[in-house]
């Protein structure tokens, strides 16, 4: 796919938060868009504002003829009748992915790799970054809460991007910094068992380019060895570790905000204010920070701009602080259930903590329900929902109750999301609640905040 030759393009599944994300990049420079979803969301209305053309049911009538190609999200099945038309007809064909892949190659690419943070992180960088006077683009996993986009269009060389882990998409990139946040064991649908999943975070170092910058934010011995260290630096790449190479500490928390402050071998940053809560996100800001300043922001204005960061739509979202507090994250694994729960507890210790949890995915349920169980038990107070399919259909015993039943407390339930409006009604007592999960369980969340007003 040459990019710079392209007129018209088609997206097939067009409001996915990825996808979104490169029709918005591909609009910017003069491409004419046309798309397909399942569902009409605020998303997609959005889309259709900015001046995309989608259409919600599977109509290849809809399909314009003269387009110069289409990019496809992995979540259409290979069935999908407006696919296996536009296969058919011979029509060229580019996974999401790889339009990424086209771009880190022609592009200084900052790619952001991990289970948990990849968003957080980009966005934070990417703020970072526009905020200091540097042209950039980025293309977000997130909606950013001051320009409720995931798209932040620039007409320099410098890109940051988030690496996905999922499909192994992220294999497809050429970056010439990558970070990577975490390898915590996550879609073993796609790879079977861990080993597999370690072993294409290895690959994906192999893909940084010569000259290129590698960060690593944990513990990764098991992985990246003395071996792959000599085989970098036969790459001319460089590695870079949290606590050896830059680190931060004096870590506290006063009036709700994240104090802390960050240095390495050349400068040290202190009394950095964030607003956004949590241990693991003065990591994940430590990481972009670190990054900033190689790319020539100046200290002063980073510690400003993370004091001006308005956060990301669903990480940590505090929607409602009232005297009934709503909170809104995405959290979908174990891992990042545990950094929501302490969190909230840090941020919030005399309270009454209610979670709603909608677990997302049977596939991911059934790996890893025991860790749900465990770290969901924090909370003063659990509801569970039925799990969000997304793109898998039912297994037969995974259910919602796989967690419910390991939950040590009395005060749960196991409800239908049907029936989650009805029950708040009835709770007399409603304090703080978390919404959690990488579902839809945000169209509700309006309604919540009627009830608690």
């Amino acid at each position: 796919m040459n990019l710079s030759s392209l007129k018209k393009l088609y997206f097939l599944g067009i409001g996915g938060i990825g996808m979104s994300a490169i029709a918005r990049f591909f609009l910017k420079n003069g491409v004419e868009i046309h798309g397909y979803d399942l569902t009409e969301s605020r998303l997609t209305k959005k889309l259709v504002a900015e001046g995309m053309n989608i259409h919600y049911d599977i109509n290849i009538e809809k399909i314009p003829r003269d387009i110069d190609g289409v990019i496809i999200t992995p979540a259409i099945p290979q069935n999908h009748e407006e696919l296996m038309w536009l296969n058919d007809n011979g029509y060229s064909i580019t996974k999401r992915a790889e339009v990424l892949g086209i771009i880190s190659e022609e592009k200084m690419t900052v790619a952001v790799a991990g289970t948990h943070g990849k968003t957080t992180t980009s966005s934070i960088l990417s703020h970072i970054l526009t905020y200091c006077g540097l042209d950039i683009s980025a293309f977000l996993g997130g909606l950013l809460v001051k320009e409720n986009s995931n798209f932040i269009h620039g007409n320099s060389d410098i890109v940051v991007l988030e690496a996905d882990e999922f499909d192994r998409s992220f294999l497809k990139l050429s970056p010439q910094v990558l970070i990577i946040l975490s390898v915590d064991p996550d879609h073993l649908d796609i790879y079977g068992d861990e080993k597999n999943l370690l072993k294409a975070y290895y690959d994906l170092t192999l893909k940084v380019k010569n000259g290129g910058r590698i960060l690593l934010m944990g513990e990764f011995d098991h992985v990246f060895n003395k071996a792959w260290i000599e085989k970098m630096t036969s790459n001319d790449v460089e590695v870079l570790k949290l606590s050896n190479d830059f680190k931060f500490e004096n870590v506290n928390v006063n009036s709700e905000r994240y104090h802390f402050n960050f240095s390495n071998s050349n400068i040290t940053i202190e009394n950095v204010k964030s607003n956004l809560p949590g241990v693991h996100n003065i990591s994940n800001t430590t990481a972009a920070i670190q990054v900033a300043l190689s790319l020539g922001a100046k200290a002063e204005c980073i510690r400003e701009s993370i004091a001006n960061f308005e956060g990301i739509k669903r990480r940590f979202e505090i929607l409602h602080d009232g005297k009934c507090v709503l909170i809104d994250d995405y959290a979908h694994h174990p891992e990042e259930i545990m950094n929501a729960v302490k969190t909230v507890k840090t941020l919030y210790p005399k309270r009454n903590v209610l979670g709603i949890f909608q677990p997302h995915l049977f596939s991911r349920t059934n790996d890893f329900y025991k860790g749900f169980a465990k770290e969901i038990s924090g909370l003063d107070e659990v509801w569970l929902l039925e799990i969000y399919p997304a793109r898998e259909l039912p297994i037969k015993g995974v259910d919602s109750a796989m967690i419910y039943n390991l939950i040590p407390m009395d005060n749960k339930k196991l409800l239908h999301s049907s029936q989650l409006i009805e029950n708040l009604k009835k709770h007399d007592k409603l304090d703080v609640i978390i919404t959690l999960g990488a579902s839809d369980i945000d169209k509700y969340h309006e309604e919540i905040i009627n009830i608690i007003k």
